[in-house]
């Protein structure tokens, strides 16, 4: 199964540089214009996919829509490809959190595996849940080609769990409308198995 994740337009959060995460916030126009672009790109250029998934959060519906539009599929909400909770952080700059939340911050607490901002997920418990949904995915849409509309947490766990390499986890990031594809694929008899990015985007 191919698999090829698209990161949810521009929102308003992102052009201010604030932890969105979990809150409920739609594209700004320059995200819809931008998703808008990608999605006469993608249907001109791309293979034709067979599913269209998406984040149920707010930004990722409405850029699947857009996406959905273009490429004549329905829009399958899926709950495991939502963004971390970073709980107290949300809505807050970096700046702003550091100035309200001096002792979490000096902590690095949005990159500690096993920790996380009061209210929030670690990363262990979204890279559990991504997996989960990876696995689903590939156990119920052998041979078919994906689309997927997620967020920028989320893609970095996929390309991590799929390259097996955590390296760059905190350095690689996937922008506003960019896209990243991998292959999964069960063994036989086996658990599932990842294989590497074809494409990176880095």
């Amino acid at each position: 199964m191919e698999l090829v994740v698209i990161r949810h337009g521009e929102t308003q959060a992102n052009a201010e540089g604030r932890y969105q995460g979990a809150l409920d916030i739609g594209l700004n126009e320059s995200g819809q214009r931008h998703i808008a672009r990608l999605a006469d790109e993608v249907a001109a250029t791309q293979a034709p996919f067979d599913r269209l998934l998406a984040s149920p959060l707010l930004r990722t519906r409405e850029s699947a829509a857009i996406l959905s539009r273009q490429l004549g599929l329905p829009v399958e909400l899926v709950p495991a490809f939502r963004e971390r909770d970073v709980g107290l952080f949300e809505g807050l700059t970096q700046v702003e959190a550091r100035t309200r939340y001096p002792e979490l911050w000096a902590r690095n607490i949005t990159r500690r595996w096993a920790d996380a901002p009061p209210g929030g997920e670690t990363i262990d418990e979204v890279i559990a849940r991504v997996s989960q949904g990876l696995t689903k995915l590939a156990s119920t849409m052998q041979g078919e080609r994906i689309l997927l509309v997620a967020h920028g947490v989320v893609a970095k766990v996929i390309r991590a769990v799929t390259m097996a390499d955590f390296d760059d986890f905190f350095e690689w990031q996937l922008p506003n409308g960019g896209m990243l594809s991998v292959r999964l694929s069960l063994a036989d008899g086996g658990p599932l198995r990842f294989s590497r990015p074809l494409d990176g985007g880095d």
